[in-house]
């Protein structure tokens, strides 16, 4: 399981980085799930060799603009290059009219279907590569994060279990190990009723705009890794009151620490942190503050920063890093 920053700026872009994006890549380096889409996502995806075509789905943290304006855009390329694999959207209720008003407005008609699903009323989702839960959050306006959690661990079929339901050998087999439900005899077989894990399932959380980290405490159990946001340093944050909904590095470097996590990557970084030491607030800031509350492996999100979560657990930089200012 990849991680792959499309974007780690919070509210508006700067010259070294664009909005919020992020896309969770699979072992085979294809199929991927799109985490915000934030405006101009689909410029930065044509930095990388991801593709339209490996999208599985596309998951909605909220509805503020620097999270979802990206969004048309994207779909109407997808379009445009002739996908025609149904599409998965969830997102908050209201992203759908607006979506769909815009494709009409536009006369963007798109050769596939699109499939959403509203958060308000989820219940999770799955298929054969990730399950996917939600959890709300606190800001402004109601915030989702969402805890993708690996459905196939290195898997091997129950056998004495195959036999003993009477599922004959062959083709069936072969489905269910490739975790495609089938049909036999007029009952649906479900694959992970038929497959034993060889090793625990890695799990990764991301969070959309939150002030309170503490409400991923449940979701964070057994992850790997949280990616969460660190808009402010904690005296920004103090001085302002911290009226904004957003969590500082303090917070959730803090939070990290009291639940375990063996990896934390922070990311929607206020554009008044800069990469120059001594010229202002920079990035050594949130690092330092964030560093000397979690002792964990730590990560500050850059744009195009490529992560790879081994099964071992381990997360570490990628050696298809791509190239690019942060």
């Amino acid at each position: 399981m990849d991680l792959l920053f499309l974007g780690t700026s919070s509210g508006t872009p700067t010259k070294a980085r664009n909005v919020s994006g992020l896309a969770l890549v699979e072992d085979s380096g294809k199929g991927w799930y799109l985490i915000d889409c934030g405006e101009a996502t689909q410029h930065q995806l044509l930095r990388t060799p991801l593709t339209l075509h490996g999208l599985r789905a596309i998951f909605i943290t909220h509805v503020h603009g620097d999270h979802c304006f990206g969004l048309p855009g994207l779909l109407a390329s997808a379009g445009m290059a002739r996908r025609q694999e149904p599409l998965e959207i969830i997102a908050p209720a209201a992203i759908e009219g607006w979506v769909r008003a815009t494709l009409e407005m536009s006369q963007s008609r798109l050769p596939y279907e699109l499939r959403f699903h509203a958060i308000e009323t989820f219940e999770g989702w799955r298929n054969p590569q990730v399950r996917v839960e939600a959890i709300a959050l606190s800001h402004r306006v109601p915030s989702w994060g969402y805890r993708f959690t690996e459905a196939r661990p290195d898997p091997r079929l129950d056998i004495e279990k195959l036999d003993r339901d009477g599922i004959p050998r062959g083709p069936l087999w072969g489905q269910l190990v490739r975790g495609h439900d089938v049909e036999f005899q007029g009952h649906s077989l479900r694959s992970e009723d038929y497959l034993l894990s060889t090793r625990p399932p890695r799990r990764v959380v991301v969070a959309g705009d939150n002030d309170r980290p503490e409400l991923l405490r449940d979701a964070c159990q057994d992850a790997h890794v949280l990616v969460h946001e660190a808009t402010y340093t904690q005296p920004i944050a103090d001085a302002g009151k911290n009226d904004f909904g957003h969590s500082t590095a303090a917070q959730v470097a803090a939070f990290a620490q009291s639940v375990g996590l063996p990896n934390l990557v922070l990311t929607h970084f206020s554009a008044r942190y800069q990469n120059a030491p001594g010229r202002g607030l920079s990035m050594d800031d949130i690092r330092a503050e964030a560093a000397e509350r979690y002792q964990g492996e730590l990560f500050l999100a850059k744009d195009l920063l490529w992560l790879r979560l081994g099964k071992d657990g381990v997360l570490g930089f990628d050696n298809r890093i791509i190239s690019g200012e942060a």
